[in-house]
């Protein structure tokens, strides 16, 4: 049974996304949920009861679940997370160095042609989907 696919089926039915999965030592399993307006400990508790009876239903071996928000620096996955957080601050690290450099922070400021692009220090940085390793946003205080 392929869990993540298990989850990206159920959780839009219930109202959320599937930020991030992981899988931890021992055999548990770590869920990040989002939904417009942000998560609470009642949308956790109610997605971890769900997927617990599911787990069951469906036969899926693990020891513990844990489901939680992404946090204030979330990580961005796909491509509808550049988009839907545009003009935010967010931290970027490159597979392949691009003009040398491969750690970035500036503000989203677009998707076009299968690329991101960041508004650092007010020059735009266009970087392909493919060349990116990590991406969170970044925390504004």
């Amino acid at each position: 049974m392929d869990v993540r696919l298990l989850l990206e089926n159920t959780l839009p039915g219930l109202g959320y996304e599937l930020v991030d999965f992981e899988m931890t030592p021992g055999g548990g399993f770590r869920v990040f949920i989002d939904k417009p307006g942000g998560i609470t400990v009642e949308d956790c508790v109610l997605v971890s009861n769900h997927f617990t009876r599911l787990f069951m239903v469906e036969n899926v071996d693990y020891e513990r679940l844990e489901v939680s928000s992404p946090g204030l620096d979330r990580p961005l996955k796909k491509e509808a997370d550049f988009v839907r957080f545009s003009g935010q601050l967010a931290k970027i690290k490159t597979r392949m160095p691009i003009e040398q450099q491969k750690k970035f922070t500036g503000r989203l400021a677009g998707v076009e042609d299968g690329s991101v692009k960041l508004d650092v220090d007010g020059r735009i940085v266009e970087i392909p989907f493919a060349n990116i390793d990590k991406a969170r946003l970044e925390p504004e205080f």
